[in-house]
């Protein structure tokens, strides 16, 4: 079995990509103006996309700038001395805050995705009301 049918299987078993799915196109309002947009959708599995779901989940201050994104949209390149250097790695990465140009992202999984994406969401928020 190749990587692409192990990666197929693995989404077949992935109860998480309906919600995901389902979650396309929401806008969530937070605390103090600020707000979630959530895009996903299937795609044919490639290379650089193996789950097959193109996503977009990214955090927004008041004024409309992303803080924080979880995405697939284009491939970053990962630090000389990352774990994955030299390596072709799919698209799946995130962006820290609102000048990173995004580190890889290690995607398992629809749930797991949705989960880290809204622990980050929770994390920054509180770091915010803190200050």
């Amino acid at each position: 079995m190749d990587y692409q049918q192990l990666i197929q299987l693995d989404m077949e078993n992935d109860h998480g990509i309906g919600t995901l799915l389902d979650l396309h196109g929401q806008i969530i309002e937070q605390d103090y103006g600020y707000w979630i947009k959530i895009e996903a959708w299937q795609v044919d599995a490639s290379d650089d996309i193996p789950h097959g779901i193109r996503y977009c989940l990214t955090l927004h201050e008041p004024y409309g700038k992303r803080i924080l994104g979880f995405d697939n949209a284009h491939a970053v390149k990962p630090p000389k001395k990352f774990k994955y250097a030299g390596q072709r790695i799919p698209y799946d990465h995130k962006h820290r805050h609102i000048s990173d140009k995004g580190v890889p992202y290690e995607f398992h999984n629809a749930h797991q995705l949705i989960s880290e994406f809204f622990r980050e969401v929770d994390r920054i928020l509180k770091e915010l009301r803190q200050s």
